[in-house]
This record gives C-alpha cells, sequence and structure tokens, in this order.
C-alpha cells in the first residue's frame, strides 16, 4: 500500500502509512523502495517524510541504483541536500557503471548537484567501470559549453586531479581534441 501511495503522489495517504508502521523498505518488482519512487518522481514532500521515518537512502533496486545515487545523477537537488542531511549517505556506494553519485551528475550537466556533492566529504578522483573520472566525464560527455566549463572549474577547485583514462589520454588532451579551448585553458592552468 506504501508503494502505490507513493507512485501516486498521494502525501497525505504516505503521512498516514509511516505513522501506521508500515514497511518503509518494502520492494515492488524491480526492488525499488518507496523513497526510490519518490526520488525517480521528485516527489520531496513524500521523499522527506520517508527520509525522516528512516527509510533506507542506500537501498539498492535491480538496476543497482538507490535514493542517494538517483538523487545525485539526476539532480533532484532538494531531495540530494534531505539525503545529506540525514547522515545516512553513503558516499562511497556506486552505481551499475562502478560510479559515485558525482560522475554522473558531472556528465548530465548538473552543475549545482556537483556543488552539493563536493561540499561532502565525496572522492572527487573516483574511477568508474570505464576509467573515468568525473572530470573526465565531464569533458568527454559534455559539450564544451558554459555549463560543462563551470562544472569542470568547480571540480578542478575541488582538487580534481587530470587522472588519464585505461589508454593513457588525459581530460586535457580529450578537451583539445574535442575543440573545447575554454575547458583546455581551465585544465592547463590547472596542471
Amino acid at each position: 500500500m506504501l508503494l502505490d501511495a507513493v507512485a501516486a503522489g498521494n502525501v497525505a495517504d504516505v503521512e498516514l502509512l509511516v505513522v501506521a508502521g508500515a514497511d518503509l523498505d518494502a520492494r515492488d518488482a524491480a526492488r525499488r523502495t518507496a523513497l526510490l519512487i519518490a526520488t525517480r518522481a521528485n516527489e520531496v514532500d513524500i521523499a522527506r517524510l520517508l527520509i525522516e521515518a528512516g527509510a533506507d537512502v542506500n537501498a539498492k533496486d535491480d538496476n543497482r541504483d538507490t535514493p542517494f545515487l538517483y538523487a545525485g545523477a539526476e539532480g533532484r537537488n532538494e531531495i540530494l541536500r534531505l539525503i545529506l542531511d540525514s547522515g545516512r549517505a553513503d558516499l562511497a556506494d556506486t552505481n551499475r557503471y562502478g560510479g559515485t553519485a558525482l560522475i554522473p551528475a558531472a556528465h548530465h550537466a548538473h552543475p549545482e548537484t556537483v556543488r552539493i556533492l563536493l561540499a561532502t566529504e565525496i572522492d572527487v578522483d573516483h574511477v568508474n567501470n570505464l576509467g573515468w573520472t568525473a572530470l573526465m566525464e565531464a569533458v568527454i560527455l559534455g559539450d564544451g559549453g558554459p555549463v560543462y566549463r563551470e562544472i569542470v572549474a568547480d571540480l578542478l577547485a575541488a582538487g580534481a586531479r587530470q587522472i588519464p583514462d585505461k589508454d593513457g589520454v588525459s581530460p586535457l588532451a580529450y578537451a583539445r581534441q574535442r575543440g573545447f579551448a575554454d575547458i583546455a585553458r581551465a585544465l592547463e592552468a590547472a596542471n
């Protein structure tokens, strides 16, 4: 019933069910919890209720998403802040690609999310299964535009190192290759 109420976006029903002692970490067929369903739908009020009631912010579904990882990857900043404020987020947890929340936040062009995560103890230089860091993803998967320049600047300001990929190619080399002159200058200045 809790999963249905969350999926329907019914805050009042969710609150009644939480107070009545519903299983906060019950799973649907894809092993998503109520909190992950609320996070995916960006239902901030429902997420707040569930987090305050103690829902598991690190519960993985069949796709290896968690409320924390999904909020970071998709720029669900209000929910991300609630999760981080709970003190229960596993900052080292990784998604199906072996990346922390910071890597897809950089890739998906969420500069505010990147800044929120950089204000934590998250590993700015974590390397995913592809051999890429958040900095590398912002260069390789970005378009070199203002948002990606902002993300690259924030990562560099946080101490991101220019770790080459599995083929030994650096973020600077990729920026030059892709014609991202402003990003290349920022990377050169950080060397």
